[in-house]
């Protein structure tokens, strides 16, 4: 039989954050330098960002698709910048 009475998970070593806490925290920019940021790359885009993207259903060739899966993380991103190349932007 199992106990239903479930107690709320605490960590002692990562406790929840306070307000305080949230009023403390910086951003990395802000806390780290240039070099170190360059390590971690770039950022991804937000939803705040000038350029709009379409979600679309598209079939490429298995070829067309390891190869770009294949540059790692952000794949999807490059078959965007190629495409855009292609009609001259």
């Amino acid at each position: 039989m199992s106990d239903d009475s479930r107690e709320p998970v605490t960590d002692i070593d990562n406790p929840e954050w306070t307000e305080a806490d949230f009023r403390r925290a910086r951003s990395p920019e802000a806390t780290f330098p240039p070099e170190i940021l360059a390590q971690f790359g770039g950022s991804r885009a937000t939803s705040g960002t000038s350029t709009e993207k379409v979600s679309v259903s598209l079939q490429l060739s298995p070829e067309v698709v390891s190869h770009f899966k294949a540059t790692g993380p952000g794949w999807q991103a490059r078959i965007d910048e190629a495409l855009k190349r292609s009609i001259g932007e």
